[in-house]
This record gives C-alpha cells, sequence and structure tokens, in this order.
C-alpha cells in the first residue's frame, strides 16, 4: 500500500515540473498530472532501463524528461 502512496505522491512531483518546463500551457487536471508524472517515470524506466529502485536525482530528471515527452507526443496526437 505504501508503494500505491509513494507512486501517487512522486508522479504528482514528476507531473508537476513537467507541466513547469514544458513550454506553453499545459491544461489538464490533478489525476491527468499524477498520470503523466507515473506515466513519465515509467517511459524513463524503460529508456534508461538499469533496474535500480533507488531514489536519485538522475532517475527524477529521466523521469521529468520522460513525462515532456509524454505531453509532446499527446499534442502531436491531438489528445489534450
Amino acid at each position: 500500500m505504501i508503494n500505491v502512496i509513494t507512486a501517487i505522491i512522486s508522479g504528482l512531483i514528476i507531473g508537476v515540473l513537467a507541466r513547469f518546463f514544458y513550454p506553453g500551457s499545459v491544461d489538464m487536471s490533478w489525476i491527468a498530472t499524477i498520470l503523466l508524472g507515473i506515466g513519465g517515470s515509467l517511459v524513463a524506466g524503460l529508456v534508461t532501463s538499469r533496474g535500480s529502485a533507488d531514489f536519485n536525482r538522475a532517475g527524477c530528471l529521466a523521469s521529468v524528461i520522460g513525462a515532456i515527452v509524454l505531453i509532446f507526443v499527446g499534442r502531436m496526437l491531438g489528445i489534450g
């Protein structure tokens, strides 16, 4: 249960950072922001595939970049 809570909180933080750093306005709800952050973490995990579950700055930065990529892809596909 604690892993789910941690994923939600880190997803919210990563999603908010991605929305902040993405150029232009990104209009989405808090739940969409959380899902964006979790998705960004998953994308970063798939790309880096280091297998480490430890918290580090490089992983957090990769997660934010992954979330920004998801915003970009969503905009290109006309979603959001």
